[in-house]
C-alpha cells in the first residue's frame, strides 16, 4: 500500500456511503491521531484501538456518525497532500474549508491539529486532508 492515510479516508468514505456503523482498519499512530481529531470535532462517534493477542498487529475501530434519516455526518473527506505531491502551507495561508464549516487536518511541528488550532498557535505545516 503506497498511502495508508488515503486508504483510511477511502474506507471511511465507502463505509459511510453504504450506511455501515463501523470501520476496522490496520492501526498506526498517525491514523489513530487523525481518527481522534475526527472524534473530538464530532465527525465520527468513536475511535478506539482493538488489541489482538493472537495477531501481531492491532486494529483501529472507527464508529461512524449519522444525522437524521441515516445521512452521514461526513459529506466529503478528501486527501490533500499525497506522497507524490506534498502540499504545505504557512501560518498565514492555512485553508478555510467551506467558509469554516468544515476543517482541515494539518501536520505541524507540534503534532497533528485542525486548521483552527494551527491558526491559534501560529504554526503552518503539511495539509493532510479536508473534511466537511
Amino acid at each position: 500500500m503506497m498511502d495508508p492515510i488515503a486508504d483510511m479516508l477511502t474506507r471511511i468514505r465507502n463505509a459511510s456511503a453504504v450506511g455501515k456503523s463501523e470501520v476496522v482498519l490496520p492501526m498506526s499512530k498517525i491514523k489513530f491521531n487523525i481518527a481522534k481529531i475526527l472524534e473530538e470535532n464530532g465527525w465520527v462517534e468513536k475511535a478506539e484501538v482493538l488489541k489482538k493477542d493472537k495477531e501481531k498487529f492491532d486494529n483501529l475501530k472507527i464508529t461512524l456518525k449519522y444525522k437524521g434519516k441515516g445521512k452521514p455526518a461526513i459529506a466529503s473527506l478528501r486527501r490533500v497532500s499525497k506522497p507524490s505531491l506534498r502540499i504545505y502551507s504557512n501560518k498565514s495561508e492555512l485553508p478555510r474549508v467551506l467558509n469554516n464549516l468544515g476543517m482541515a487536518i494539518i501536520s505541524t511541528s507540534r503534532g497533528l491539529m485542525t486548521d483552527k488550532e494551527a491558526r491559534k498557535k501560529g504554526v503552518g505545516g503539511e495539509i493532510i486532508c479536508e473534511i466537511y
